[in-house]
């Protein structure tokens, strides 16, 4: 199983606060290194209770405990239009949700079911009317319940029903996992005339690019423990995009509520939420779209950023040289 964020990664749990050992002597200042550097990104392996330290060791260990959050990597960024328009056309040769729902008057300019390349001058633009897209990662376990959202996109495909203006809604939920194929089965089993649904594997590069094209995201990642927070809304959050997220206990130290995003409860909630989002799409002076300007001025840190600020210190510290 594998949330497509994660595809080809470790997985991180309580990986946000690093534990390191620092014998009083250096006689194992290499040991802590290695075993430091032979993690990636968020997972930190202290020398704890599971390694085997001579028990004189282990008297003399102090352990320092630093808090890194997880940061996005550099690629997760705001996608540039015509990428969009290069991924679109990519999608929609395999996914109709991406397909023009009308072909051009004239055949050379290319149409996918959000953007347009005229064929003389090659300027991408956004369709007029377009649907909104609405994006999700999960690797298809109990731990995120999808008929939440489910239940949340039937609401707001019958407030357009009843004369709601509001946007079709594409929605691509990425991933791999056990459940994948039951969930698959709910949604064919879904009759939206508004909503298309789909759910791709997407190629590692294609998925920083989809979350950069989108408008809106949705986490329904519950933590087991309580204490760990979704990494897929934090390269959400790289790509400058809102996000509407379940709520948890430690969640409010990523996604504030009214400022990057919103948190809900239940499928009530998500679809009064969709429905305030995603009134008069795409307005300038909408709340989705603030939330976006939010993100783009937070200045936001980046993994290697963060590294070096919080946990390079605490390498360089530990080794040989640096007390030269």
């Amino acid at each position: 199983m594998c949330d497509q964020r994660n595809a080809g990664r470790p997985g991180r749990k309580l990986g946000h606060q690093v534990g390191v050992w620092r014998g009083e002597g250096s006689q194992h200042s290499w040991s802590q290194l290695q075993c430091l550097l032979s993690c990636w990104r968020g997972i930190w392996i202290s020398p704890g209770p599971g390694v085997s330290f001579p028990a004189s060791q282990m008297a003399q260990a102090v352990l320092i405990a630093v808090t890194v959050y997880d940061k996005p990597a550099s690629f997760f960024k705001e996608t540039p239009l015509d990428l969009q328009h290069q991924l679109f056309m990519k999608l929609g040769r395999t996914y109709s949700a991406f397909r023009a729902s009308s072909e051009p008057s004239d055949p050379a300019t290319e149409r996918s079911a959000f953007t347009e390349r005229d064929a003389g001058s090659g300027m991408v633009t956004r369709l007029h009317g377009r649907p909104a897209l609405l994006v999700s990662s999960t690797s298809w376990t109990e731990d995120e319940d999808f008929s939440i959202l489910l239940a949340a996109l039937e609401k707001f495909e019958q407030l357009i029903l009843d004369g709601e203006s509001l946007p079709s809604l594409v929605c691509v939920i990425t991933g791999k996992g056990p459940l994948k194929e039951y969930y698959s089965r709910l949604i064919g089993q879904k009759r939206f005339q508004h909503i298309q649904v789909c759910t791709p594997w997407l190629e590692a590069e294609d998925y920083p690019l989809l979350l950069g094209s989108a408008d809106l995201g949705v986490c329904l990642h519950k933590s087991s423990s309580g204490l760990d927070l979704p990494m897929k809304v934090v390269d959400m959050f790289g790509c400058c995009l809102p996000v509407c997220a379940v709520t948890f206990q430690c969640l409010h130290e990523l996604v504030k509520h009214e400022e990057n995003g919103l948190v809900f409860k239940d499928s009530e909630e998500l679809a009064a939420q969709l429905q305030m989002l995603f009134s008069k799409f795409p307005d300038p002076a909408g709340k989705l779209n603030q939330f976006r300007k939010n993100l783009q001025e937070s200045k936001q840190l980046r993994w290697d950023e963060s590294w070096k600020q919080t946990v390079l210190p605490l390498l360089m510290d530990m080794t040989p040289w640096s007390k030269d």
